[in-house]
C-alpha cells in the first residue's frame, strides 16, 4: 500500500470525526432524513461548484448507471438512514463499536463474492483495529448485547451496507472518474434520503434562513463531510483497497475525541493513546507494508 494512501486515510477520519458535531448541531432542528437529504444537497452544490472552476463535465454515455444507483443507495440514503434511527436506541459507544464492523463485512463478502484473498496479517489487523476501538470507547463487550435489539440490527445492516457497496465500487466504478462517482453516488442519495424526508418526516426550511449556525453545520457536513470525504473515500478504494478504505471507521471514533479536545475542551485519558497505538497496528496490518515507488525501487537496485 502506497504510504500517501495512509495520510489521505487518516485526512478521511479527521473528516468524518468532526462530522458527528455537524450532526449534533442539527438534530434540534431536523430528523435524519432530512440531514441526508440536506446533506447531500450541499454536498452536490460543492462538487458542481467544483466542476464549475475546473471546467469539468459528466460522460453520462459512460457511466455504468446500474452500479452507480446501487452504490449510491447502499453507501449513502439507506445507512444514514439506518444509522440515524438506531442511534436513538442505542448508546454512543455501542452505535461507534458496532459501526467499526465495516471492515469485517467489507473482507467477508469481499473474500466470498468478489474473488479477494485475503491473509492472516489482514485478519490480525482487524482484531487490533477493533480492540484498540475497545480499549477507546473504554466498552465491556458483555454490555453491548444488552442494548436495544432493533437498533442494534439497524446498525448491523446499515455497516453490512457499507461493506457491500465499497466492494461493488471496487468492481464495477474503476473505469468512472472520482468526480462522476461522487456526483452521481451523492445524487442517488439525495434522492433516496428526499422520499424519507418529505414522505415521512416534518421538512422545513426555515432553520436554514434563520440560523447561521445551521447554515455552518450544514456547510461543513455537506461540502467537508460529503463532498470533500467522499473523494477521498473512492480515492482509497481505487488506489487501494475496499478493505483499507473502511478501516477509517476504526479511526473515526479517536478522531471525534481529538475534536472534543480541540473544540470543547474535553478531557483525553490514557486509554486514547494506547487504543490509538492498537488502531493504527491494525490499519498498518490490514494496509500491507508501504510499497517502494518504482523510482526509488530501481535507484535501490542500480546502488546495489
Amino acid at each position: 500500500m502506497k504510504r500517501s494512501l495512509y495520510g489521505y486515510l487518516i485526512l478521511l477520519s479527521l473528516i468524518w470525526g468532526g462530522s458527528f458535531f455537524f450532526i449534533k448541531i442539527l438534530l434540534p432542528y431536523y430528523r435524519p432524513g432530512s440531514i441526508a437529504f440536506l446533506r447531500s444537497s450541499f454536498g452536490i452544490l460543492a462538487i458542481l461548484l467544483y466542476m464549475l472552476i475546473r471546467r469539468q463535465s459528466i460522460r453520462f454515455r459512460q457511466i455504468p448507471w446500474v452500479p452507480i444507483v446501487i452504490v449510491g443507495l447502499l453507501q449513502t440514503a439507506v445507512p444514514w438512514c439506518l444509522i440515524g434511527f438506531s442511534e436513538t436506541r442505542l448508546t454512543s459507544g455501542t452505535a461507534s463499536v458496532l459501526n467499526a464492523t465495516t471492515p469485517l463485512w467489507t473482507l467477508i463478502l469481499g473474500v466470498l463474492f468478489f474473488g479477494r484473498k485475503s491473509n492472516r496479517f489482514q485478519w490480525m489487523g482487524l482484531g487490533l483495529g477493533f480492540l484498540g476501538l475497545l480499549v477507546v470507547l473504554d466498552i465491556d463487550p458483555s454490555k453491548i448485547f444488552s442494548d436495544d435489539l432493533t437498533g442494534f440490527a439497524a446498525m448491523l445492516i446499515a455497516t453490512f451496507f457499507y461493506g457491500l457497496s465499497s466492494q461493488l465500487s471496487k468492481k464495477y466504478l474503476q473505469k468512472v472518474t472520482l468526480v462522476e462517482t461522487v456526483l452521481c453516488t451523492l445524487a442517488v442519495g439525495c434522492f433516496g434520503s428526499g422520499v424519507m424526508a418529505f414522505g415521512f418526516e416534518p421538512f422545513s426550511l426555515s432553520p436554514l434562513f434563520q440560523n447561521g449556525t445551521v447554515i455552518l453545520a450544514f456547510i461543513g457536513l455537506g461540502c467537508f463531510g460529503s463532498a470533500v470525504a467522499y473523494f477521498l473515500f473512492y480515492h482509497l478504494v481505487q488506489k487501494g483497497s475496499a478493505e483499507f478504505s473502511t478501516m477509517s471507521t476504526y479511526l473515526i471514533p479517536v478522531t471525534a475525541i481529538i475534536w472534543g479536545l480541540l473544540l470543547l475542551d474535553e478531557p483525553v485519558h490514557f486509554s486514547l493513546l494506547a487504543g490509538l497505538a492498537l488502531i493504527l497496528c491494525g490499519v498498518f496490518l490490514t494496509g500491507g507494508l508501504p510499497r517502494k515507488s518504482p523510482e526509488i525501487k530501481a535507484k535501490g537496485e542500480l546502488q546495489g
